[in-house]
């Protein structure tokens, strides 16, 4: 793992130690596996997981963001009973990661509340760089 997260920011509010930060340079992406750097594969049918057809895109800038220093974590509705296939498939497929996370909710519309800073991206069929883009978001009143 690189240096930066061994850096962490500690943080203090009011004399308290509060959760620790990443460097602004390094970004920890969670990434979903089905449909978006492989085929769609319901966990119905696991049998499918092993042969998943790969998105090479998806290999390319992934593994460059991983090798730049950034935290990849795959982020899963897979079932801890396809953590195995999951891994072998990764493994095969040559993608550089640091975790994996597991049991996902499944149905999408994905509302995430964190108190830390937290960007979505949509994955729309094409893995590339991501560019800045202003949009409305939803937020807690103040």
């Amino acid at each position: 793992m690189s240096n930066k997260l061994n850096n962490l920011i500690e943080l203090e509010e009011n004399g308290c130690k509060i959760s620790p930060v990443l460097p602004s340079d390094v970004k920890n992406y969670l990434i979903d596996i089905d449909g978006t750097i492989c085929d769609d594969i319901p966990n119905e049918e696991p049998k499918r997981m092993e042969t998943a057809e790969l998105y090479p895109e998806a290999l390319a800038t992934l593994n460059k963001w991983y090798d730049e220093g950034h935290i990849i974590t795959f982020f899963t509705s897979r079932t801890e009973e396809h953590r195995d296939v999951t891994e072998r498939w990764l493994a095969k497929n040559g993608f550089k990661y640091h975790g994996l996370l597991m049991g996902k909710p499944r149905g999408g519309n994905y509302h995430w509340i964190d108190n830390h800073m937290v960007r979505a991206t949509r994955y729309e069929g094409k893995f590339t760089d991501l560019i800045d883009k202003t949009v409305t978001i939803q937020v807690f009143e103040k």
